[in-house]
């Protein structure tokens, strides 16, 4: 599978040292805004065409799949622009803006039969399947409780402090947050509230979110642009827990019974780094010719982004894009 990388930032870098390890696949063009900054991401990941627009490398009849690694603020315009050509896209979270860009970005994608994947990269991890089989097998008794914090001290880094920019912890961070709830249990909400310590320029940039879900479970999920968090994930039942080390990227399970006596603890297999497998994923989709993947389809992205806006409409939080 031949990638084309749209983007030249650390996300972007992330994903060409994946493919460098991966076999199946191969990123063989990358797009900026400029022709320089494109020529030196070539150089430095051994990628044999670069290109000075995101419209060359999505024109380019080589490209299999386009990787979308802008920042989410940009993600709509270069995502419809490759779905109108007919190029699959794999686009980073969070996904849109917001649920109207899309809701409009999935209508197209099922409309011109296309596939279009959300690269949120836990939800394609071995480490899902891994703690869904604990939790299938009884090993906690019933789910009553989720949290999980996400937090990294980012400073003032433009894409966390404009709103052009979709600022924030929420879409950058706390889509995990979210996410590692919705991947674990998929039973109705029914309430959502929320609290979030803002920036001087309006953006959330630490925040806390109460779930509470039909079958009795609560969630109860942080995250946080300002401060290093521990990025535990915890799922409690009536007989036990499971402690996930990093829902960020998950190594490490460990298994407690009753009264939190330890059990075990599970090794998630060994990765590149973690982001291959929403390419194998890609690739799979490819070659079955689905224009949705089964670890993240097109109604969870949706799911997720429309509690995104709920929660930022509960905050104040704008970006300009909502107003369009």
């Amino acid at each position: 599978m031949r990638v084309g990388i749209i983007g030249t930032g650390w996300i972007a870098e992330k994903a060409a040292l994946t493919l460098q390890g991966l076999p199946e696949a191969e990123a063989i063009a990358v797009g900026s805004r400029t022709k320089a900054k494109a020529e030196a991401f070539a150089a430095q990941w051994h990628i044999s065409k670069a290109y000075g627009s995101y419209a060359d490398v999505i024109s380019d009849p080589d490209v299999d799949l386009i990787y979308v690694g802008t920042p989410h603020s940009h993600h709509y315009d270069v995502t419809r622009q490759a779905l109108l050509a007919g190029k699959p896209c794999l686009v980073e979270k969070a996904f849109m803006a917001n649920y109207r860009q899309a809701e409009a970005i999935v209508a197209l994608a099922r409309q011109q039969r296309v596939l279009l994947a959300e690269a949120i990269w836990t939800r394609y991890q071995p480490a899902v399947a891994m703690v869904r089989k604990l939790m299938a097998d009884g090993r906690i008794g019933t789910p009553r409780l989720i949290t999980a914090t996400l937090g990294y001290s980012m400073g003032e880094k433009p894409r966390i402090m404009r709103p052009d920019l979709c600022g924030g912890a929420l879409l950058d961070l706390g889509v995990y947050a979210l996410n590692f709830v919705r991947m674990f249990t998929d039973a109705d909400i029914v309430t959502l509230d929320g609290h979030c310590v803002k920036s001087t320029t309006g953006m959330d940039l630490t925040n806390a979110m109460t779930i509470v879900l039909k079958d009795g479970l609560l969630a109860n999920v942080q995250s946080s642009a300002a401060c290093v968090g521990d990025n535990i994930g915890v799922i409690a039942g009536t007989q036990g827990n499971l402690i996930i080390d990093n829902i960020n990227n998950p190594q490490t399970i460990t298994v407690n019974g009753p009264d939190r006596t330890y059990i075990e603890t599970l090794r998630v297999p060994k990765q590149i780094t973690g982001y291959e497998y929403q390419f194998i994923s890609c690739r799979r989709c490819l070659m079955e010719g689905r224009i949705e993947p089964e670890e993240m389809p097109h109604a969870e992205t949706l799911y997720i982004m429309q509690l995104m806006d709920q929660l930022r409409q509960q905050w104040g939080v704008r970006y300009p894009m909502d107003e369009e």
